[in-house]
């Protein structure tokens, strides 16, 4: 539902361009604008969203107010965001869409906006969130759970309403990257060069991105990444990005994901915001072939025992992120090593389909990580969709319980709240039907 919901605030809705604006309430020293209401209105019901037993305009209208009073009061206690938690949080959900959908061009393409545009258009209302999180996490930060409090909720519960766990696999891999020759990189190096020569000779670097850049998120804004810090760059690309200097043109840089030239635009603080130009070399069908068949080798020599797969996966492997693991991917979603189906990379996925348990999948190629790359992998474990029990599922009641005490303390924190900050609600809503019947005074 939070993907749902984030995904739809990024809709361009040109109705909202129509709304008078103006204060329709005051929380403290935050105001509620008539805009932000019919914005989510107009985002949600083009989504199909309608509310439960109250109207949803008040609803969306409620959730703000309540919004609004913790971030006045976060600012009475101090309780603060940094701008690099911001951007970090925005560029963990940018992957997190991007790895919805298919891919970063998909994303683009059905918002009709780049990454860095959403990224724009996010931005506050990201920051306004994370103010709110963290306000709630420090009023119901002393909630402890025993384990008989969860054995006695679990006990109260009514087994027919019991929550259903989809089933979940681990999956591990041994990945082989198709070589690259030297001629096809001395050919892709000196055609970078060129770019830098003609830059140097006047030429606007934004527009030779456009034109031949071959990373199409950022080609099409002229090869602008956005703000980012060094975390969300690959090392080989941030060494050189955070030394340049101002329009300054780099070196030619190799990355895993090919060739690139890069242009500094401008710094804050710890993050900053370049220009590059990608070319990815082309790949000859034998190296392709030879990848392919070295993975078929090493497939056979662990069918046959004479190697274990997590040995196969450290000695094989070119995967640098789970070749110590034993070849086991890790979820990106909760950062554990269990999968639901579909959340899986699409190539991955479509192989589970047709693997049992420790059966060794036929050599295939995935380019979900931005890179041509032949894998194997094995169903490590699988755990069926069952209704949830207190033996195999004892986090799931004790998240739940802990999330029931965490709501009944926001919930008296928000009355108490309500009798000592100043509210003031536009007539327009003297008459809603809130779920905190203390707004109006």
């Amino acid at each position: 539902m939070a993907i749902t919901l984030l995904l739809m605030s990024m809709l361009t809705l040109t109705a909202q361009d129509n709304v008078v604006d103006k204060i329709i309430a005051v929380v403290g020293n935050q105001v509620v604008l008539k805009s932000d209401v019919e914005t989510r209105f107009l985002q949600l019901q083009a989504q199909g969203y309608t509310s439960g037993s109250v109207d949803l305009k008040t609803e969306i209208f409620e959730d703000l107010l309540i919004q609004k009073m913790m971030i006045a009061q976060a600012a009475i206690d101090s309780v603060e965001v940094t701008e690099q938690e911001v951007e970090n949080d925005l560029e963990r959900k940018m992957q997190m869409y991007v790895q919805r959908i298919g891919s970063k061009e998909k994303l683009e393409q059905f918002y009709g906006k780049s990454l860095l545009e959403m990224k724009n258009d996010l931005r506050d209302d990201n920051r306004n969130e994370l103010i709110k999180e963290r306000m709630q996490a420090e009023i119901t930060k002393d909630i402890h759970i025993t384990p008989a409090e969860v054995r006695e909720f679990y006990n109260k519960m009514n087994k027919d309403s019991l929550p259903m766990i989809a089933g979940k696999l681990e999956v591990q891999q041994i990945v082989r990257y198709p070589q690259v020759t030297d001629d096809e990189k001395d050919r892709i190096r000196n055609r970078l060069r060129g770019f830098r020569d003609r830059v140097h000779n006047g030429e606007n670097f934004a527009t030779l991105a456009v034109l031949y850049s071959e990373d199409p998120g950022s080609a099409r804004q002229g090869g602008e990444l956005g703000y980012m810090p060094r975390t969300d760059l690959v090392p080989e690309f941030a060494n050189v990005a955070f030394n340049l200097k101002t329009d300054k043109v780099s070196k030619i840089v190799e990355t895993e994901f090919g060739f690139h030239i890069i242009q500094f635009i401008d710094r804050k603080g710890e993050r900053i915001n370049v220009r590059h130009i990608l070319l990815k070399p082309k790949i000859e069908e034998a190296k392709r072939e030879q990848a392919s068949s070295r993975l078929d080798s090493i497939a056979d020599l662990i069918r046959s025992e004479k190697l274990e797969f997590d040995e196969a996966a450290f000695y094989f492997s070119a995967d640098k992120d789970t070749r110590n693991n034993g070849g086991l991917i890790v979820n990106p979603y909760t950062g554990s090593s269990k999968f639901e189906k579909d959340n899986l990379p699409p190539a991955i996925a479509q192989q589970v389909n047709t693997l049992k348990i420790n059966e060794i999948s036929e050599p295939f190629l995935d380019v979900s990580g931005g890179k041509d790359a032949y894998k194997i992998i094995k169903i490590k474990s699988e755990t069926k969709a069952h209704a949830a029990n207190l033996s195999d599922d004892w986090s799931i009641f004790e998240n739940m319980l802990t999330s029931k005490k965490q709501q009944d303390i926001l919930n008296k924190w928000i009355k108490d709240k309500q009798a000592n900050t100043y509210v003031h609600i536009d007539d327009s809503y003297k008459n809603a039907k809130f779920r905190f019947k203390g707004w109006i005074k």
